[in-house]
């Protein structure tokens, strides 16, 4: 078999850009609008989920080093619980997954729309564009493992120019007018509560991916030390990139324009450099997107092929191409997603993807409970080194996932519980299968 097609294709720079680039995707880009009526809740939001993201990255990196498997979150959950915990972590991730990407190239097409006025004034053509470029990349990853990493390292480098021309900007502004230039009010009285649980829900929709290198896991080189490397780095990376390109944006901007805007770190660089440096933003804004749906996509395969394989969803979807690439689980993923941006034309690209944000972090809240609880569970059983900072570190990780469940809110997490029972019946008729 080729190099290009060995189911060991990706190193660590390759996972920490499936890191890095799965988790700045349009939710740098877009969360701006999202934040803008929490002011600055949302700086303390970041604040927040950084520091629950990184006790995270830390307990999906002592998991991955103990039990590097593909299917991450899904494996670990079923060596601790057994095989229906299993089941019902990896069907929750999936669904976050598919959901996830929805979300994601709203971002992108949202963008685009700058670039392309007409997407956003034809009705329906949004929704057209959206599914194009989600087939697009599934057809990327049906390829193989190693030129969606290579597509990956391209856009991630990519993606980081606009971020560090909204830093330069904001270094001006604040070098030239200091404390005059910041446009929402610091009001102590309204700091915390409510409005600090919410932000903290919406932000962390941005630093979801961090558990990405532990996916694809059979396809990574040396994953027992490859995988915790990529995983505590691209977190770290990116969760300062975000406080500061986030709370500049939201900081520095009028609050009423923000939140109605489809692009606002786009707007933001155009209200102080002009129509053309707006117009750029965009691009590379869209390039972000579609480097981190490329990740996504990938990922939205591996997950129900590893669970194929472990006998978890029906079997013909552990099929892989002469590629090693689960095609099967390619096209099962796409065809949930289309139908997700169907029902949800109507909306528009704003609504739209805080709506499905909301939805994919409820998801993934599940999950990431779920790896904090088998963190504690493995650990007392011996089957990952024991070890106090562990401890305390996946106590804090299960908190902080409990706690951003309530800022997501009764419509996201009803949701999110109405599709986590709607694998019941897939886990009962796999189970009937297994005893025949």
């Amino acid at each position: 078999m080729s190099s290009s097609s060995s189911p060991k294709a990706l190193g660590f720079w390759m996972c920490s850009a499936l890191v890095v680039g799965n988790m700045i995707g349009s939710g740098v880009f877009m969360l701006p609008a999202s934040l803008a009526p929490y002011g600055w809740n949302g700086v303390l939001g970041w604040i927040v989920t950084i520091a629950g993201g990184l006790c995270l990255a830390f307990v999906f990196a002592r998991l991955s080093a103990a039990l590097p498997r593909e299917g991450g979150p899904y494996a670990y959950t079923q060596e601790a619980f057994g095989r229906t915990a299993g089941f019902v972590v990896a069907w929750a991730y999936w669904i976050s997954l598919w959901v996830g990407n929805a979300a994601i190239a709203t971002g992108a097409v949202s963008y685009l729309s700058v670039l392309v006025p007409a997407i956003a004034k034809t009705p329906g053509l949004h929704a057209l564009v959206t599914l194009g470029l989600i087939w697009g990349l599934i057809g990327v990853n049906c390829l193989g493992a190693r030129l969606a990493g290579e597509v990956q390292v391209v856009t991630t480098v990519l993606k980081l120019l606009p971020l560090a021309a909204v830093l330069g900007l904001s270094a001006r502004l604040l070098g030239r007018d200091g404390a005059a230039a910041v446009t929402a009010p610091l009001d102590t009285a309204q700091l915390g509560g409510p409005g600090l649980v919410a932000a903290s829900a919406l932000t962390l929709w941005a630093l979801l991916g961090l558990e990405s290198a532990t996916v694809p896991a059979d396809k990574v080189k040396d994953p027992a030390r490859t995988i915790p490397r990529a995983t505590l780095f691209g977190a770290a990376f990116t969760g300062v990139v975000y406080l500061l390109v986030c709370s500049a944006v939201v900081l520095l901007s009028p609050p009423d324009a923000l939140k109605a805007s489809n692009a606002p770190m786009a707007e933001f660089i155009g209200r102080f450099w002009g129509s053309g440096a707006a117009m750029a933003v965009a691009a590379f804004a869209a390039i972000s997107a579609f480097g981190a749906l490329n990740g996504w996509v990938l990922l939205q395969g591996e997950m129900p092929y590893a669970m194929a394989r472990g006998g978890v969803f029906p079997a013909f979807l552990a099929k892989s191409s002469s590629r090693g690439t689960p095609v099967r689980a390619h096209l099962v993923s796409g065809l949930f997603l289309t139908a997700l941006v169907g029902i949800n034309y109507a909306k528009s690209m704003a609504d739209l993807f805080t709506f499905i944000a909301l939805l994919a972090t409820t998801a993934s809240l599940f999950t990431y409970l779920a790896c904090a609880l088998a963190a504690l569970k493995l650990q007392k059983d011996g089957q990952v080194h024991g070890s106090r900072p562990l401890t305390v570190v996946a106590i804090l990780a299960g908190l902080y996932a409990v706690f951003t469940l309530f800022g997501a809110g009764k419509e996201a997490v009803m949701w999110g519980l109405v599709l986590l029972a709607a694998g019941l019946p897939v886990h009962l008729l796999m189970r009937r299968a297994a005893r025949a």
